[in-house]
């Protein structure tokens, strides 16, 4: 499974790398905005999408919203990232077609559950 990690701080997108690695995930992508993951898109396969709310030039629900607008896209797994998990944002999220949140700050396991909410078991290789 291919993932793509959606956040404007190296740190965050480093963090959530190594979780997913000790996941056993191994196609694993970074960009720092909507914007650069839009791009990423156009010549990649992308299973998954973990994307920040909060971000410069194209934040998290403008990016959902244009994954979700796309055909080769529309169907790839959405999970937002965010530490502001204001009542509006959620259900503007829900009403784009979001699959999931994670609230920062995040475990290893709480992004295990996250996952498998949207795509059922998964197993370290």
């Amino acid at each position: 499974m291919s993932v793509l990690l959606v956040d404007d701080q190296a740190s965050i997108r480093s963090i959530l790398r190594n979780s997913l690695i000790q996941l056993g995930f191994v196609r694993v992508s970074g960009v720092r905005n909507g914007v650069e993951a839009l791009e990423h898109l156009q010549d990649n396969a992308t299973h998954l999408i973990i994307s920040d709310f909060n971000m410069p030039d194209m934040d998290g629900l403008a990016l959902l919203r244009a994954v979700r607008a796309n055909p080769k896209t529309a169907r790839t797994g959405f999970i937002m990232l965010t530490g502001q998990a204001s009542k509006e944002l959620v259900q503007q999220a829900i009403t784009d077609g979001v699959n999931n949140f994670l609230a920062k700050p995040f475990t290893t396991s709480s992004l295990k559950s996250r996952i498998e909410a949207v795509f059922g078991p998964i197993s370290a290789a």
